[in-house]
């Protein structure tokens, strides 16, 4: 039985790897990230306190590093925006990709690194002096931000750098995660394998006629679900809403958005069409996940807009991806679709991903006095049609 256990737990599904550094990142522990380059040990530093801190200082050869989004250090004053070849004369001559990676000063408190990855903390601090201008973050230290992003948590990392035996050695332990940098890199050309592992009859309010369809991704993700409304024709085009997870407006029926009244209008509209799907991605807060909305709306509540909002925090304006919507509509066997939304970058990424849209259907709801700022940018500055 033991030698059947240990068959089983070192020949697991690819993306295993990964997923016990995410599990064991989301603890606040240590992983290890190894590919060509040096191997590192990174914390997300949103779990950094003076006992971790203080073993990590004990055991380190070389100096720690914070490895940050450009778009926070930028925040923070502690990088320029890179200079884009070609830029116009006159215009914003910047781009705030990627990541930095900075030396930390050795007098630097486990509170005043964690003020550093939480923008909340910050606002109206002095940012501390940290020395030497940052590096761009490559190859380990990039997929510690990436795998800070996957896990949900802020994309900010204490890393250490470890020489050639340090490595050796840390590899050895079992009680620490590794993950090859590679692995975390490609994570997302990965994520369009989903397979459809189960299906119900759910009547709904505004669409008794309503199947839901569990599409599950080959990378230990969160299931994407499907409502399927009536019988659609895949000869003919569907009509089709892509609609991204959200616990406040779907579930709370919070005001600060129009999530739910898009769900619950969709399902209503699709309903009285005489059939189509909505497609439920679990893409909470534009990709950053619940807790970091939260975080986003204490910086919306302090003045910045929701896209400025997303970029304090160090995530890009939206991080959705619409690769598994487009093979979800493949396995359902809609080639062509009618798409419900006012956002042209749904159409845009349907049509890159091989999903003919034959139509935009528009998809507008009137402001209740509480996301009228919310609309505004959408429409200002992300292109809805609203």
């Amino acid at each position: 039985m033991e030698q059947l256990i240990a068959s089983l737990a070192s020949g697991g599904p690819a993306g295993q790897a990964l997923d016990r550094a995410i599990v064991a990142l989301r603890r606040g522990e240590p992983v290890l990230l190894a590919g060509r380059d040096p191997t590192i040990l990174a914390v997300a530093a949103e779990f950094v306190n003076d006992a971790n801190l203080a073993r990590l200082r004990a055991a380190a050869s070389r100096p720690l590093r914070m490895v940050l989004t450009r778009r926070r250090a930028v925040a923070l004053g502690l990088a320029r925006r890179e200079t884009s070849p070609g830029a116009l004369p006159g215009a914003l001559a910047g781009t705030l990709s990627g990541a930095v990676s900075i030396i930390l000063p050795p007098e630097l408190s486990a509170a005043v690194i964690r003020n550093l990855a939480e923008p909340a903390a910050s606002l109206g601090a002095e940012p501390p002096g940290m020395g030497p201008e940052p590096h761009r973050a490559e190859g380990a230290e990039l997929a510690a931000v990436a795998l800070a992003k996957l896990a949900a948590l802020l994309p900010a990392m204490l890393v250490l750098p470890l020489l050639p035996a340090e490595a050796a050695l840390a590899r050895r332990r079992s009680d620490i995660a590794l993950v090859a940098t590679e692995e975390v890199l490609t994570r997302r050309a990965a994520i369009a394998g989903l397979t459809r592992v189960a299906e119900a009859r759910v009547p709904l309010a505004d669409a008794e006629d309503a199947r839901l369809v569990a599409f599950r991704p080959g990378d230990g993700g969160s299931e994407h679900l499907a409502i399927l409304i009536g019988t659609p024709d895949p000869a003919a085009p569907v009509l089709v809403r892509l609609h991204s997870a959200c616990f406040t407006g779907d579930v709370l029926s919070s005001l600060r958005c129009d999530c739910g009244d898009q769900l619950r209008g969709a399902i209503a509209t699709i309903g009285q069409a005489g059939g189509g799907a909505l497609l439920y991605l679990a893409q909470e807060g534009r990709g950053i996940g619940l807790v970091n909305k939260l975080r986003a709306y204490q910086l919306q509540d302090a003045g910045f807009d929701t896209l400025d909002a997303n970029e304090q925090l160090g995530f890009d304006a939206d991080e959705r991806v619409y690769l598994p919507a487009a093979e979800m509509l493949r396995q359902l066997g809609f080639a062509t679709v009618r798409l419900l939304t006012n956002n042209p970058d749904k159409v845009a990424a349907l049509q890159r991903y091989g999903i003919r849209v034959a139509e935009r259907v528009p998809h507008v709801f009137p402001a209740n006095g509480h996301n009228e700022r919310y609309l505004r940018t959408k429409a200002t500055r992300s292109g809805h049609l609203l």
